[in-house]
């Protein structure tokens, strides 16, 4: 059975430091078949109040009380995703530097596919070219409005190695972004936010 994976977009609470304080009650999280394999921060796009929680399940996904109900967590949406092409089941994020760009595309539910076929051909070009690492590409599980729209959503999790690299690979003469340009034609809209990865503590 494939991996499967939740999203959770987390309000904080006003507390110091609220990051590190998730991050160490993360760190002892009971998850039944599932674990925790990123929390991020804001960067660019996000309230400083705001973290997201990537969670991957390896049997049928179960209870977050653990971490919708952590001391530092005052408020959290889920997403419920599954992988495409990427991430791989064993796949975790780069534990250090750089930034993740967490990018939503919403297109319509017919050219779901193509738009997937799309990615990777692009991926190859991609990380060929500039110092980034495609995560994964997650399909969200469609909500009643998706279905009114017509419409897929897609979770694109991307590390760069700064935002100057991520400045640099819009560049649109190159290989990938000439692909890239085809799937933006499937794409009805998107938005993005630039994170940092926070590592689990080491005590």
């Amino acid at each position: 059975m494939a991996a499967s994976y939740s999203y959770l977009t987390l309000l904080l609470k006003r507390i110091p430091t609220p990051h590190p304080a998730l991050a160490r009650e993360l760190k002892s999280a009971s998850l039944t078949g599932g674990a925790v394999i990123g929390q991020f921060a804001p960067q660019l796009g996000w309230s400083n109040d705001q973290a997201a929680v990537l969670v991957r399940w390896t049997g049928a996904p179960g209870d977050l009380a653990a971490v919708t109900g952590a001391s530092a967590v005052a408020g959290a949406d889920v997403q419920w995703l599954a992988p495409t092409i990427r991430p791989a089941d064993d796949a975790l994020p780069v534990a250090t530097g750089g930034i993740y760009v967490h990018r939503w595309f919403e297109v319509d539910a017919g050219a779901a596919d193509e738009f997937v076929t799309l990615s990777g051909e692009g991926w190859q070009r991609f990380e060929a070219t500039f110092e980034t690492r495609i995560f994964g590409l997650l399909r969200a599980e469609p909500t009643d409005m998706d279905r009114d729209r017509g419409s897929a959503r897609f979770l694109l999790l991307t590390w760069y190695a700064s935002h100057q690299v991520w400045e640099d690979s819009r560049d649109p003469t190159t290989e990938a972004m000439q692909i890239f340009a085809r799937r933006q034609q499937l794409t009805k809209r998107s938005w993005a936010a630039s994170t940092r990865l926070i590592p689990a503590p080491t005590t």
